[in-house]
């Protein structure tokens, strides 16, 4: 998708589902078009923050992704055919079919403007490039909610090091790598604090299992041990003893911010260098909400709280400037949310993750869950 498009190509991705990694992609394609998941899917959701039209769970078509081709009935199209998808109402249609740009006018934009007036609710959105927050501002947003940093990870000059990162033996080996990956996480925020003009950002620190960084091919494998100076061999060794067999419910989240502090204290030194830099240069003040994923003990988010402190402390005494923050979690999890009472005494403010906690609380993926999902209203057993 991105050759595509750096060619001056208007892409369609099509993938069986997407994953974080196809981010990149997703950034190039001009729609996104997926066999599996629903309206709350992967798909859907960054879709929507990036202003993408995305037909989801379109379960009536078969990919073969490595003949690229896509089946729907007795039509077989490939890679290159032109189709065009309508994320409103899910219909793909072949060969193109004329759009145009839609504007919020007429009486809906009449009744959006008394709306302004009159309700007291803040809207942000899920943005993590330039991109995303400039789209975000046209669409009106007033601040970022979610800023999901392992999407920055993922760019393709950024991966080598994040590889090195996790492979390394020990802590001086993570730290080498993670001096490669500041430079770029600060430059990444300084970004975003700019495009935001002062409102307020929430960045959620690293969150996903590190097994979705790792190398896929004998390729990556041979790229990243040209990278190390180790062999493929031990790299896949390494990797092997990573592996996890329910890497959504393993190491991820805040439990790599206590295994691994130094990943953290990177990323916090990121956001707040990236803060005071556009502080200095005037305008609205940055005020950054850090946020620990996957809390689900007040243990966990004192002991991550108090490395983000410290850290804070560091940058505001090298920059000789101090800046208001805040720290706060995700209650994702239902232990969380039985236990938000104290956690509370540490949080200065909370999220909350509907896709994890439907998952947790009633073992319900959202990726999953619409092949089944409609009989269930059907018969009555969900109400909607």
């Amino acid at each position: 998708a991105e050759q595509w498009a750096g060619r001056g190509e208007k892409v369609i991705l099509v993938r069986v589902e997407t994953r974080p990694e196809d981010i990149h992609g997703m950034h190039a394609a001009a729609g996104i078009l997926t066999a599996r998941g629903g309206m709350t899917s992967h798909a859907a959701v960054v879709a929507r923050g990036m202003g993408r039209p995305c037909v989801s769970g379109a379960s009536a078509i078969s990919i073969d992704a490595a003949a690229r081709t896509l089946r729907i009935g007795n039509s077989e199209l490939k890679e290159g055919d032109l189709i065009t998808i309508d994320g409103a109402s899910g219909e793909v249609m072949a060969g193109e079919v004329p759009t145009i740009e839609p504007e919020l006018s007429g009486d809906f934009g009449t009744l959006m403007e008394w709306a302004d007036k009159h309700r007291r609710m803040k809207v942000r959105t899920n943005a993590e490039t330039p991109a995303d927050c400039r789209m975000a501002r046209q669409f009106g947003t007033e601040g970022i909610g979610l800023c999901r940093t392992e999407h920055m990870f993922f760019d393709a000059a950024r991966i080598s090091a994040v590889r090195q990162m996790i492979l390394a033996e020990n802590e001086a080996g993570r730290r080498k790598a993670l001096a490669q990956l500041l430079p770029e996480q600060r430059g990444d925020f300084a970004e975003i604090f700019t495009c935001m003009e002062g409102l307020p950002c929430t960045i959620r620190l690293l969150d996903p299992p590190l097994h979705e960084f790792l190398p896929q091919g004998d390729g990556e494998f041979a790229e990243l041990a040209e990278a190390t100076g180790y062999g493929v061999d031990h790299l896949k060794r390494r990797a092997d003893e990573l592996h996890e067999f329910n890497p959504m419910l393993g190491h991820r989240g805040c439990r790599l911010g206590i295994t691994y502090p130094e990943i953290y204290e990177m990323q916090a030194r990121a956001i707040f260098e990236a803060a005071c830099e556009v502080s200095a240069r005037g305008g609205d003040p940055v005020v950054p909400e850090v946020m620990i994923p996957l809390v689900g003990t007040k243990a966990e988010l004192a002991i991550l709280k108090s490395l983000v402190d410290r850290v804070a402390e560091e940058v505001f005494a090298e920059q000789g400037r101090r800046l208001d923050y805040l720290v706060g979690t995700m209650i994702e999890l239902p232990r969380a949310a039985l236990m938000a009472g104290d956690i509370a005494e540490e949080a200065k403010f909370f999220s909350f993750g509907t896709n994890d906690l439907t998952q947790t609380a009633l073992g319900v993926s959202r990726d999953d869950a619409g092949r089944f999902l409609a009989t269930y209203v059907e018969k009555g057993i969900f109400p909607r």
